[in-house]
């Protein structure tokens, strides 16, 4: 879970903007940011590259930010990367309270394996939560081991860590198990095969009493 002890970064305040300040930020390995919530006004700081990196690995990581000298909490609540070299070019900090609860996507895993000839797919790959802030869970488990054929798990079926409440909607399938399609084909064929095996033994059965008679 995150908590406010996980990490403590210094980031500092900026009062440039624009695309080419950004570019020369994350040239000299600083992330451009911005801090907002509570009602006050939006912050725009400059966070530690690396340090950010290796931080943001982690869904709703929460950290203690220190700006100025003054110390608060933040939900790194969006992370923009560029599509293609998938740099990190703005992170959108939250700030937070202890005790506050806030709204967040979740990743879901999937756990086992089903019955022998079918396959789980995870419909959906996050769910929302309600959580407090500072007991964020990393991700929310699904176990599927031994579900047969036509099971499935919805938002409603989800064992939500303590204190959490679901805030997508109950009935979303989160997984299906099924039989795999190239499966089902192969026992078509076969079961095809067979009734023309049987219908032509059926059809020289009828062509040889007719010559006996």
């Amino acid at each position: 879970m995150s908590t406010e002890t996980d990490t403590k970064v210094s980031a500092e305040t900026r009062t440039n903007f624009g695309k080419g300040f950004a570019r020369r930020l994350r040239a000299a390995g600083q992330i451009p940011a911005v801090i907002y919530g509570h009602g006050t006004e939006p912050v725009h700081v400059a966070l530690p590259g690396h340090q950010m990196l290796l931080l943001v690995r982690r869904a709703n990581a929460v950290i203690e930010l220190v700006v100025d000298g003054k110390e608060q909490l933040v939900l790194v609540k969006d992370v923009q990367r560029d599509p293609v070299r998938q740099i990190i070019e703005h992170i959108d900090l939250l700030v937070v309270k202890k005790g506050e609860k806030v709204q967040v996507d979740v990743p879901v895993i999937v756990n086992g394996e089903p019955f022998s000839g079918t396959i789980a797919t995870l419909n959906t790959s996050t769910v929302s939560l309600e959580v407090e802030a500072t007991h964020i869970p990393e991700s929310v488990e699904v176990d599927v081991e031994g579900l047969e054929d036509g099971a499935h798990i919805t938002a409603a079926d989800l064992k939500l860590p303590r204190g959490a409440s679901l805030v997508t909607d109950p009935e979303t399938l989160i997984v299906g198990v099924s039989v795999p399609a190239a499966t089902l084909a192969a026992v078509d064929e076969i079961e095809a095969a067979d009734e023309a095996a049987a219908a032509e033994q059926s059809d020289e059965a009828e062509g040889d009493a007719e010559k006996s008679e």
